[in-house]
């Protein structure tokens, strides 16, 4: 487990092991996501919709209403 200690400003240092791990270089926007459980999931936001278009493919005749697309409601 690594740590790392809140500012005053609210500022933090991403430890670089988990910089590593992320492939966050400087620049690079992360993603802060709060789970039901209250934990909290960091990822990196390195890609943009353009760089996964087309990546996947639906099956067809699978249809999934909105509202059950997100799973932390």
């Amino acid at each position: 487990m690594t740590d790392s200690t809140i500012t005053s400003k609210g500022q933090t240092t991403v430890p670089a092991d988990i910089r590593e791990f992320l492939g966050a270089k400087p620049g690079v926007r992360l993603l802060w996501l709060k789970a039901p459980d209250g934990s909290v999931i960091v990822r990196s936001k390195s890609r943009t919709i353009a760089d996964v278009a087309g990546l996947l493919e639906a099956p067809e005749g699978v249809h999934v209403p909105v509202e059950d697309m997100n799973p932390f409601d």
